[in-house]
């Protein structure tokens, strides 16, 4: 299948957007409409309605899990809930839940959000503490309370109130990883690591294999009566400042829901996808005629064009980072989007569970 290139999508989007008006970044809905016309014709997807699920990279076995609990006729939310509780659970994935990486602390905080698209309704929870499986804790924000988001101390009091049992997610081995870093990030303090692997003067530029994550699981699905649900949880950024909070709690950035539309979700850098109103962007894209995987690469043009500050440019002016969305319409079209190429998606749909290719905005270098 042909991938779409920058320039290829650029110049799509820019001659449709020459009748102006205001969507998203200025883009009309004619204009998106146009571009989608436009642009090469891709989705990896092309059937019509569910029962289809969609996940980041990480995600095989919880498609597999949420499509499962579907077919035997359950709710899409309790089915991508189910799915990702397995990598909550997991503590060999340094980015998600228990066995997540720590904020600069050595504590870890879990993010995570749910959006069921029949009834419209949300939950979330940020820097939740103690909680293995912050997808549920956010389910009961949804179902139980008047509100969308808790976050820090009130989240895991309320988790506790409804019989969440705590525990202490920072396994052994993420333990280690987090006092690698700590010992080896600065020379100015008094951290110092075992004087078999470095000595004092290398200190400041010993980090090269330290553990850094920004990883994340996203999840969205459509039964066969075209009900949407999805859910986007993390640990997030690896040695955060406490307190931080990326996208992959907040509805509309990291994740985004519309029952007469398609559902949308993102992983990597989450103040990038923040910065945009990402998922609700592409799924707003979805709803003036573009396809999921254009939608996704509209959302990642915007990123690429908004940011601005050198110490996230190369050299070329492109984004040092990486971000991902991965996009499912109504009709059980999907497809996924990066703005750097080799990554992939996981979907499960026409009997068949496996990873599709990723579009891109920009080619890695075969050194990288």
């Amino acid at each position: 299948m042909a991938r779409c290139s920058r320039r290829e999508f650029i110049h799509s989007t820019v001659a449709a957007a020459a009748a102006g008006g205001a969507l998203g970044a200025g883009i009309s809905a004619d204009a998106l409409a146009a571009a989608a016309q436009t642009a090469q014709p891709r989705g990896a997807g092309t059937g019509a309605g569910g029962p289809v699920v969609i996940s980041s990279a990480n995600g095989l076995r919880a498609t597999k899990k949420a499509m499962g609990i579907m077919l035997a006729g359950g709710d899409p939310l309790d089915a991508v809930i189910a799915g990702v509780n397995i990598v909550e659970e997991d503590p060999t994935d340094h980015s998600v839940g228990y066995g997540g990486l720590p904020n600069e602390d050595g504590v870890v905080e879990l993010d995570s959000c749910v959006m069921h698209g029949p009834t419209h309704r949300a939950g979330a929870v940020a820097a939740l503490r103690n909680i293995k499986t912050p997808s549920r804790v956010a389910k009961v924000v949804l179902e139980r309370t008047d509100h969308v988001l808790l976050v820090g101390e009130g989240a895991l009091r309320f988790a506790r109130a409804h019989g969440f049992e705590e525990v202490n997610l920072l396994t052994d081995e993420a333990r280690k990883i987090w006092l690698k870093w700590k010992e080896r990030h600065s020379d100015r303090d008094d951290w110092i690591p075992p004087a078999e692997v470095v000595d004092d003067d290398d200190r400041a530029d010993a980090g090269g294999d330290v553990e850094y994550t920004y990883g994340t699981i996203n999840c969205c699905a459509i039964n066969g009566a075209g009900e949407l649900a999805g859910v986007t949880t993390t640990s997030g950024l690896s040695y955060k400042i406490p307190g931080r909070v990326g996208d992959s709690p907040i509805i509309g950035a990291g994740l985004y829901v519309d029952n007469d539309v398609g559902a949308a979700g993102s992983t990597g850098r989450g103040e990038s996808v923040i910065q945009i109103c990402g998922a609700h962007t592409v799924v707003e894209a979805m709803r003036h005629g573009m396809t999921p995987e254009a939608a996704c690469l509209y959302a990642l043009e915007m990123i690429a064009a908004k940011t601005h500050e050198k110490r996230l440019l190369d050299e070329k002016g492109r984004p040092k980072f990486d971000v991902k969305f991965y996009a499912l319409a109504r009709d059980g079209r999907h497809g996924g989007a990066a703005i750097w190429s080799r990554a992939k998606y996981a979907v499960f749909s026409e009997g068949r569970n496996r990873h599709e290719p990723c579009a891109f905005l920009f080619e890695r270098s075969l050194k990288t």
